[in-house]
């Protein structure tokens, strides 16, 4: 690199990262021991749920994030693929809506880390908005300084922390499961057939398939990871494809263990999994494992925090870089990290958790913060898909180590198939719960806040000033 040109934001000194890394960076992002008393709940269905959500978004999205990633590997994932297809401003949307979707998702996560911690230590913690303020806030700027440090030290956070975390523990809930049901105890499911696979869908359960397409949501950041592998072309397939085995069917068996253990009508959502384990290990006269498994688990909650935090972040980074934005988002440290970016996304999300643990009265709001998070993630992997479909007929000719097999066909088949599964799952996110009576004041405060939170590309790229780019002095221009 020339002693004059502008410094990428994934430049310093670093190692490269492996195929193993890569995967273990979206098994962080996806699999969440979280979801799984949310499946359990529907018994033998959750795995025809599960296989709903493959067909339509998991293999979807894995087989186009190898395709995009390997044909377009300069860095910033959904932006750099999306401006390739549709241009710098539809880039930018699609990559503003994944990190400001974000910010209404990371209190939820802070607090299922700080409550999960609590049930290792003394479970009364839980009900102490001082402790999970206080712990939400030490998770997210400790994983925001991890960040700091670059990409050297979030890959072996995710290393560790994810086979710790979330595939440790997703494996003992399944080998108990195994356990439970070799060593003759009762199963709390119904007589196993082919019948009872098959998901009950009716106006009750639709708004689920937005949860479920979207549980698979994160197949993509390593995408964001592209400048730091040495063998893009050949690295990221392999690595998309172990992170989808290990992902499905680490969430089949730990989601079918607890269900197995713990009837629908008594599953505590908040606390379901450590409710498992609770009675597992009860069960087995290892009641003293309790208390471990919850700080294990908690660490799963900080990976996965870590992973969605510093992915869309770089991706900014790039963005700015390029003049997209203000300059002051384009600073970064000598480690490459983009800290204006982690810095600002920390203010806000702190700022967000501290109104969702002290108003109990904001609740109501938050679930209509929560269903913008479904709609801007749907406009994030709508433009994903089209833009996979729009490439191959904008630059057939771009090489691309790994393509989706079958020419034509086959990628409007996987893009055709990722497309109706958002598409559907944004409408069904409109939604409203059953408590709400005004069905259109929900309706357009959701659509309203999402076009809110999608928007200011829009109004930066109106703002857009020549000097914002990295590298050119405003009195030069």
């Amino acid at each position: 690199m020339a002693e004059n040109e502008p410094k990428s934001v994934f430049s310093g000194k670093k190692k490269y990262l492996g195929v193993f890394t890569l995967a273990m960076i979206n098994v962080a992002a996806v699999l969440s021991i979280r979801n799984f008393p949310s499946m359990a709940i529907y018994g033998w269905s959750c795995i025809g749920w599960y296989i709903i959500g493959t067909i339509f978004f998991l293999i979807p999205i894995s087989l186009a994030g190898a395709e995009l990633a390997t044909g377009w590997p300069e860095g910033g994932g959904v932006y750099a693929w999306v401006k390739q297809a549709f241009g710098e401003k539809d880039g930018f949307i699609a990559l503003f809506c994944e990190w400001s979707n974000n910010l209404v998702w990371f209190p939820t996560v802070l607090s299922f880390i700080a409550a999960t911690l609590a049930f290792g230590l003394t479970p009364e913690l839980s009900q102490s908005p001082y402790y999970m303020f206080t712990v939400m806030m030490i998770a997210f700027w400790g994983t925001t300084a991890v960040a700091y440090f670059g990409e050297d030290a979030s890959a072996k956070m995710s290393n560790f922390g994810v086979i710790v975390g979330s595939i440790i523990p997703a494996v003992l809930i399944t080998l108990l499961g195994l356990w439970w049901f070799l060593s003759g105890k009762a199963i709390v499911l119904p007589q196993f057939s082919f019948s009872v696979l098959v998901p009950e869908i009716n106006l009750g359960t639709l708004p689920f398939f937005s949860t479920v397409i979207l549980l698979f949501a994160g197949m993509e950041m390593a995408g964001f990871h592209a400048l730091e592998v040495r063998n893009p072309q050949e690295d990221f397939p392999r690595a998309i494809g172990i992170s989808a085995v290990i992902i499905f069917l680490c969430s089949v068996a730990a989601t079918l263990a607890i269900a197995f253990v713990i009837p629908a009508e008594k599953l505590n959502l908040a606390s379901g999994v450590m409710q498992a384990i609770q009675y597992f290990f009860d069960s087995s006269g290892l009641s003293g494992l309790v208390g471990p498994m919850g700080i294990l688990i908690a660490i799963g909650g900080v990976v996965s925090l870590a992973a969605w935090l510093i992915g869309p972040a770089k991706g900014l980074g790039v963005v700015a870089e390029e003049g997209n934005m203000p300059p002051m988002f384009d600073r970064t440290n000598k480690y490459g990290a983009p800290v204006a970016v982690l810095v600002t996304q920390a203010l806000i999300g702190s700022a967000i958790s501290l109104l969702y643990v002290f108003l109990p009265s904001v609740n109501q709001a938050y679930w209509i913060l929560s269903a913008m998070t479904v709609e801007l993630l749907c406009i994030v992997y709508f433009l994903v898909f089209a833009a996979l479909i729009k490439l191959r007929y904008s630059q057939p000719d771009k090489p691309r180590a790994f393509k989706i097999p079958g020419g034509k066909v086959g990628v409007w088949l996987v893009g055709g198939l990722g497309l109706v599964g958002v598409s559907f799952s944004f409408l069904v996110g409109l939604m409203p719960p059953n408590y709400y009576s005004n069905t259109f004041g929900y309706i357009a405060s959701v659509l309203l806040g999402t076009f809110v939170l999608a928007v200011p590309p829009v109004i930066f790229l109106k703002l857009k000033k020549p000097w914002w780019k990295k590298g050119v002095k405003k009195e030069e221009v």
